[in-house]
């Protein structure tokens, strides 16, 4: 298994909880929930139990159904179907796919009264929002979200993991990794912006770096999301495809945000509000929303109607960006590793500072403004509230510009510093250079974006 992040939070609940509530892993399918839940009770508890509710019988929910209201019949039930053994205090029960049987979540206020055993619930947001109609939520259980492998989770996969720690090193100093390390880093960043997060095809490419197997798994994830969309889409479906779809040419253009009549003719925001909410809560795709008068509180000013929509994972975005597929696209990921200009790879890059960002807990917000007057004129890629040493380490805004060529001018960054003065923090520009800083302005290379 690979090692991911969300196991300290784990870690965390069975010390701080100690059997009082239970923990339901909540994310979009295929980013590992399962198994790293499994691998956690065989190295945490003296044994545990595994209930996967899509495949379980019928006859199996009846019954479960059925002992509910005896305790000491229900564990027996269990121990023997499954044949564990269940030691008080000391295993751990788990609920895979939990939204496949709402009655087993709803049972767990009881299970957590009952107090023999320890309780983790996994569920996809596809739908499990959808099947807790008629039960009730019970206040017993705490949620953690997981998402696809972040940068610094893709290099301890590659066995990286010294090369992680010199990198948040550098970060915390501000001095430069040593040259051969930054190339080394800058190459393994690419590769994570065609590989991704999601454990499959992080598999797949660690056995051999095989790029095209990697992608033949990313292909197949695309597809289950695709099928979870006209299964669960309901009447949203049409306009749910047709944003998931749409989502590289929208990257793709200069200004990413969402030009709805290019989805679909004559459309507005509001058209499309059912279809967003549910892309967010598949958790498939991370949206970034206009702030129109930056402060440190950043969602007050938010404009919901202005978004970008990345993907949650850029390894699929670059699937589904090149989907030429066969002999082609060893060629297309050459280009995008040597940084050729051929490939559009700022898309890329933007897409997966967005996803470390939202891999360490930062929402999503952005600052345009449009006017004729040239002067008044910029977009900052990212905003984020961060504590500030000129100002005695009080939370400032900090914006940050995500630049892909080798020549740039931070224009918006200076007017944006210019527009809203003491508000502003450190600026960040995040590009394919070394680490260096100018007065209030730190540029960093894009793989210290997980440092956030």
């Amino acid at each position: 298994m690979f090692k991911r992040k969300i196991y300290d939070e784990l870690l965390a609940w069975k010390s701080a909880s100690k059997g009082s509530t239970a923990l339901l892993v909540e994310g979009a399918r295929r980013v590992g929930k399962s198994t790293v839940v499994e691998e956690f009770a065989k190295a945490e508890y003296e044994t545990y139990l595994l209930i996967d509710f899509t495949k379980v019988t019928a006859d199996f929910k009846q019954t479960f159904l059925d002992t509910r209201s005896d305790m000491d019949s229900f564990f027996l039930y269990l121990s023997a179907e499954f044949g564990a053994d269940l030691r008080r205090r000391k295993s751990l029960v788990i609920f895979d796919e939990v939204q496949a049987f709402p009655q087993a979540r709803e049972f767990i206020k009881h299970l957590v009264a009952d107090g023999r055993y320890d309780y983790v619930e996994t569920g996809s947001f596809v739908s499990i929002k959808e099947n807790v109609k008629d039960i009730l939520i019970p206040s017993e259980e705490e949620s953690r979200k997981m998402g696809p492998m972040d940068f610094e989770e893709f290099l301890w996969a590659l066995g990286e993991d010294a090369l992680a720690a010199m990198i948040r090193r550098s970060f915390g100093s501000c001095q430069n990794l040593p040259e051969t390390l930054h190339r080394k880093a800058d190459r393994l960043w690419r590769e994570y912006m065609l590989v991704g997060g999601m454990p499959q095809a992080v598999a797949a490419y660690a056995d051999g770096r095989d790029l095209m197997a990697a992608d033949r798994a990313k292909r197949l994830i695309l597809g289950l999301y695709r099928n979870d969309i006209e299964k669960h889409g309901g009447l949203a479906a049409k306009r749910i495809k047709a944003i998931f779809d749409a989502i590289p040419g929208q990257l793709a253009k200069h200004e990413k945000k969402v030009v709805y009549a290019q989805i679909q003719e004559d459309s507005r925001a509001r058209d499309f509000a059912t279809a967003f909410a549910w892309l967010k809560e598949a958790a498939t795709v991370n949206l970034c929303t206009r702030v129109t008068d930056p402060s440190v509180g950043l969602a007050l000013s938010e404009d919901e109607s202005c978004v970008k929509c990345y993907m949650a994972d850029t390894g699929l975005l670059a699937s589904m960006a090149f989907e030429s597929g066969g002999s082609i696209m060893p060629e297309v990921y050459r280009q995008v590793l040597t940084g050729s200009v051929e490939v559009n790879e700022g898309m890329l890059m933007e897409n997966a500072v967005a996803q470390q960002l939202r891999a360490n807990g930062h929402p999503l917000h952005f600052y345009s403004k449009a006017s004729t007057d040239k002067a008044e004129r910029m977009e900052i890629d990212f905003l984020t509230v961060r504590p500030y040493a000129d100002a005695a380490m009080k939370p400032r805004v900090s914006p940050i510009e995500v630049k892909s060529g080798k020549r740039y001018s931070p224009v918006s960054l200076n007017k944006f510093k210019a527009k809203f003065g003491k508000r502003v923090g450190t600026e960040y520009v995040l590009h394919t250079k070394p680490l260096k800083v100018e007065g209030g302005r730190v540029f960093l290379p894009l793989y210290m974006s997980i440092c956030f």
